[in-house]
């Protein structure tokens, strides 16, 4: 069994918690990390825990005009220049209770109510699809709404995805 972790991002903080989770993961299986933009089409038989996560735009997951704001805003250092988790999960076949899921998201600190949620939307959609979900979706923070600190994660943000993808990895490991 290995993981496959499908990450969406626009600033690279997504990217960054992303690889933090694989790192995680990765002590107790073999992950793949991989941007939506040359993610699957159908989840591999080998694999047997998907996460996926992206960026919160306007309470949710991103959406074509959302994307197209920040692309502005990113310039040249933009990570993902196609289509988001919305719509990677809208087209992917092979959902199966058999593959353990779980979804993440990057948001402006702050109360989650204010802000929403990309993870709650993924998880919701990755339960439509079958997967087995195992974790409550979760949210990691990034400094304010405006200015350069869009650019960056709050303090201590990178190791609590790490430990968070440690957990669920080991959390995996040990029912198999």
């Amino acid at each position: 069994m290995r993981a496959l972790v499908v990450y969406e991002s626009m600033f690279g903080n997504t990217k960054e918690i992303a690889a933090a989770i694989a790192d995680g993961l990765g002590e107790s299986l073999p992950v793949d990390l991989v941007e939506v933009g040359s993610a699957p089409a159908t989840i591999p038989g080998d694999v047997g825990l998907l996460v996926v996560g992206g960026p919160t735009h306007a309470h949710g997951m991103t959406k074509p005009e959302s994307r197209a704001d920040s692309a502005k805003r990113a310039g040249d250092r933009l990570v993902s220049r196609g289509s988001g988790i919305r719509e990677w999960l809208a087209a992917l076949h092979g959902g199966s209770s058999r593959v353990a899921a779980a979804a993440f998201d990057t948001r402006i600190k702050g109360p989650g109510l204010i802000w929403g949620s990309a993870a709650k939307g993924a998880a919701k959609s990755l339960r439509g699809l079958r997967f087995r979900v195992v974790a409550e979706p979760e949210s990691f923070l990034v400094d304010g709404p405006t200015g350069p600190v869009f650019d960056r994660l709050v303090e201590g943000e990178r190791e609590r995805a790490r430990s968070w993808g440690r957990q669920l990895g080991a959390s995996l490991a040990n029912r198999a």
